[in-house]
């Protein structure tokens, strides 16, 4: 891979890795994240993912060269180059697995739909925000689905119509980050949340992702027989099992025990 590093282990730390261009997207970034993503399977040796920039910021947005390539394309060129975007997109929103955004510097275009995708936001105090895209004349077509859906409709309409920067407390306020900290305890405060998830069992975590997705928007009545058979088939499921098991005999189940732990909480 030549725009992206990836550490590997029980959290994957996914790194764009141009930040000679302030890590802008291209259609080579789009093709080495989404083939990255269709690799991630539930099976509990990747616990959480953390996705995070190299250099000065997170992601600037769209790459210029790419842009001005892109200026001379026929539609059903377009049409081929913003389908890879949107794959990309929807790859990394489908990992069955939570993924951490790590923000510093700038998130803008692209690299604020990055945000949108991710499950939970840790951004630098400093940092800054953008849905810049209607500045160029260009649209948030592809990042709007996880907009709309993080932030909701009414500050997407402000903020995607007038491209106006924002804050990362302005960005905590509407729901597009969870937690703002000064730049030098943002691998802390990522670290919290690590040790959060790596309690929760694999597979109910990849489930419930699903689910969530599934019944966003959706009438309760609507979802009544999706929600029924997702508990009972988890509730009979290995780890379903175990988990009851552990609840009552006051043990940890083996998916939180850390190296070297029995298993059995101190007192």
């Amino acid at each position: 891979m030549t725009t992206i590093t990836v550490t590997s282990g029980s959290t994957a730390t996914v790194t764009l890795n141009r930040p000679d261009v302030r890590n802008a997207l291209n259609d080579v970034v789009f093709r080495e994240l989404t083939a990255w993503a269709h690799g991630v399977r539930a099976d509990g040796v990747i616990r959480a993912v953390v996705l995070q920039g190299a250099g000065s910021v997170f992601s600037a947005g769209a790459d210029l060269q790419w842009m001005s390539r892109m200026a001379g394309y026929t539609r059903d060129q377009n049409l081929a180059d913003a389908h890879e975007a949107a794959m990309m997109f929807h790859a990394l929103d489908a990992l069955p697995v939570p993924v951490i955004g790590r923000i510093h510097g700038a998130a803008l275009g692209g690299g604020a739909g990055l945000a949108a995708i991710c499950d939970v936001v840790v951004a630098a105090d400093d940092a800054i925000f953008g849905f810049t895209e209607v500045t160029l004349g260009i649209l948030p077509a592809m990042i709007s689905p996880y907009v709309v859906r993080k932030i909701g409709s009414s500050a997407a309409r402000e903020l995607c119509l007038n491209g106006a920067r924002f804050s990362a407390a302005r960005a905590k306020e509407i729901g597009l980050v969870h937690e703002v900290v000064p730049a030098a305890e943002l691998d802390a405060a990522v670290a919290r949340h690590v040790a959060l998830f790596r309690k929760a069992a694999p597979s109910a975590v990849a489930t419930t992702k699903r689910l969530l997705n599934d019944v966003a928007g959706r009438r309760p009545g609507d979802v009544l027989a999706l929600t029924v058979d997702a508990i009972a088939a988890q509730r009979v499921s290995p780890e379903g099992q175990e988990g009851m098991r552990a609840f009552l005999e006051r043990k940890t189940p083996g998916w939180a025990v850390a190296p070297g732990d029995d298993g059995t909480p101190s007192a």
